[in-house]
This record gives structure tokens, C-alpha cells and sequence, in this order.
């Protein structure tokens, strides 16, 4: 009568059976682990069908395989169907210098884009914002309006610091051929060093204000294209004047 397996034949000990039969199990565990041909999945074509790779390398010998051809990495490989019908076309792996450029080349045309994008938007909310020139003129002399008030304030201090330092003038006649006291030295440089300060917010004041018409000038010319027809952001970059804040130059009474 035959074992079967972890079953005793007639007349031989359960133990002894299962001892003979471990090694013959172990062997057979051994051969599905390590001995067995493995079952590798081949590359397939959508439709289910096995893929063809053909080449020609760099010494124009032609190779075909059912998986890419690693002589070919550098090279276009095409892809067939079983009928030998062009699948389609694998391209050549790009050296890390490639790759590099072609990124710095996404890069820069990303910031194009970007660009671009960012010059259409500014010309459609200038022309909303400016519908014609009469609202244009008007945004520019309030921007206008801002420094010559703060110039107005400068020549009233202007004024106020000249009538403050008169009678300092008349007590210093006084000391001539003689040490002037030492608070009214400091009164008349501090007044000295408070009209230094007022012409120097003069004369930014007075470049502000032709920066202002400057960018208000160059507004308008873009408007006044666009105004007429031309299409947003075909105009190139622009600088929005109600964007830059005047100088805050005022004199501080």
C-alpha cells in the first residue's frame, strides 16, 4: 500500500514516515523557490500583443528585441506591431546636458508665458481703469495734487525757519569780536541744519513731480493705443503709474 503524503504505509512507524518524508518535501519547496524558470512579463502593445523594438545602432547594424535595446538607449527605436505595422516611436534618451537644456529651455519659455499673461491682465485693468483720457488726466493731477502740497508745505516752513532765524542773527551782532553764547550757537546751526533739510525736500519734490508726469506720459501713450484697438499685452511690458507712490517728501513742522 502507498504513503500518501503524512500518512504511514502499513507497518511502518507514523514517526519514521514523517521523517522520511521531509527531505523529499524540502527538496521539492527548494526547486518552485530557486529551480524553477522564472515567467518574466514581456513588453505588450496596447492592444495586447507582444512588442517589437528595432534599432540601428552606431555601427549601422540593425537589432530587434521584445523589450527597449540598451545599445539604442542614445538612438530612436521604433516600436511594431506583430504584423510589422509601425506602433510608434521611442526616442532617444537625452544626455544630462540635454536635459538640462531642455529644462533651462521650459524655464525661460514659462516665464514668457508668465509674462505674457501678466501684460495682458495689466493692460485690461488699465483700461478699465481709464475708459478715456479725461479720467486718465484727472488720476494724474491728483497724483500731482499730492506733491505740490507737500511743496507748499516746504515753503511755508521755508518761510517759518527765515523769520525764526532773524532775530537769532540780531542777537549774534551783539558777540561779533566775541565768543557767542553756546545756546545761541546751537539754536542758529539747528536752524541752519532745518533749512538744509527743507531744500533737500524741495529739490525731491520737484523730481517727483517729473517723474509722476513722466509715467502718467508713458500711461497714456500705451492707453491711447489701446483705446484705439490694439490687443492686450501686444504692446510689451508696462509700468502702471497708479501703482508708484509719490515720494513722501513734506516738511515737518
Amino acid at each position: 500500500m502507498s504513503q500518501q503524503f503524512g500518512l504511514p504505509v502499513r507497518g511502518f512507524p507514523a514517526r519514521m514516515g514523517r521523517l522520511a518524508w521531509r527531505p523529499l518535501m524540502g527538496a521539492v519547496a527548494a526547486w518552485l523557490c530557486v529551480g524553477a524558470p522564472a515567467v518574466v512579463a514581456q513588453p505588450v502593445t496596447s492592444d495586447g500583443t507582444a512588442a517589437i523594438y528595432t534599432c540601428v545602432d552606431d555601427k549601422g547594424h540593425k537589432l530587434t528585441s521584445d523589450r527597449p535595446i540598451l545599445e539604442c538607449n542614445g538612438r530612436e527605436q521604433r516600436i511594431l506591431n506583430r504584423d510589422g505595422s509601425l506602433r510608434q516611436i521611442k526616442p532617444p534618451q537625452m544626455t544630462a546636458d540635454e536635459r538640462a537644456e531642455r529644462e533651462a529651455a521650459e524655464r525661460r519659455a514659462t516665464l514668457a508665458r508668465n509674462a505674457q499673461n501678466d501684460a495682458i491682465r495689466r493692460d485690461r485693468n488699465l483700461v478699465n481703469r481709464y475708459p478715456d483720457e479725461a479720467t486718465h488726466r484727472k488720476a494724474r493731477e491728483a497724483a500731482l495734487d499730492t506733491v505740490r502740497a507737500a511743496i507748499k508745505a516746504t515753503e511755508l516752513r521755508v518761510a517759518d525757519l527765515a523769520a525764526e532765524r532773524k532775530p537769532l542773527l540780531e542777537e549774534a551782532e551783539f558777540y561779533k569780536g566775541k565768543p557767542m553764547p553756546a545756546q545761541l550757537k546751537q539754536r542758529i546751526d539747528a536752524n541752519d541744519a532745518a533749512v538744509d533739510a527743507q531744500k533737500s525736500s524741495a529739490q525731491n519734490q520737484s523730481a517727483e513731480l517729473v517723474r509722476i508726469n513722466k509715467l502718467y506720459d508713458v500711461e497714456l501713450d500705451r492707453l491711447k493705443r489701446l483705446w484705439a484697438g490694439a490687443q492686450p499685452g501686444s504692446l510689451g511690458p508696462a509700468v502702471a503709474a497708479t501703482e508708484v507712490k509719490p515720494a513722501s517728501s513734506s516738511a515737518t513742522r
